[in-house]
């Protein structure tokens, strides 16, 4: 793959890869940093790229990683079950309840249920991003679904 093609690739990936750093960093300027990180990283170890079918995987699991890094960088991860549920009402309320009942799911399983149903990545697919088996991969699908279900329920009948 030539660097213009990958930066082609990458124009075409900006909405993937927000979506992926969103789904792991909350703070906009995280994931413009962590992205930002796996362009610079990407352009460098282009060599390391074996086959020109898996370049947006490649790209995809960088972004991961350099997601990861920061993380254990900054330190300032907080479970959102912690928090008093004062600051959770602070949010803006733009948010729908099926973006807030998405990030209360775990770090796992809200990764897969983005890159399966937001980006439309397969099963296989997944299963090769985060260094997992398949049926791991459809167990975090099923039990995120119920776990949405549940807590989206839960949100209907505190409205009412």
């Amino acid at each position: 793959m030539t660097k213009e093609q990958l930066g082609n690739l990458i124009l075409t990936s900006e909405d993937t890869m927000y979506h992926v750093a969103k789904t792991l960093l909350y703070n906009d300027a995280d994931c413009a940093d962590a992205i930002q990180e796996t362009i610079v990283k990407a352009f460098s170890k282009i060599h390391t790229l074996k086959a020109d079918t898996y370049a947006k995987t490649w790209l995809i699991r960088i972004l991961i990683n350099e997601c990861y890094a920061f993380m254990r960088k900054e330190k300032n991860i907080i479970p959102m079950d912690t928090l008093p549920e004062q600051d959770l009402q602070d949010q803006p309320a733009d948010y729908s309840d099926l973006y807030e009942a998405l990030r209360r799911l775990p770090e796992q399983m809200r990764i897969t249920v983005t890159l399966y149903y937001m980006e439309g990545y397969s099963v296989k697919e997944i299963a090769s991003l985060l260094d997992t088996t398949q049926s791991a991969v459809k167990n975090r699908l099923l039990r995120a679904r119920l776990r949405l279900k549940q807590d989206l329920q839960n949100m209907e009948a505190a409205e009412i």
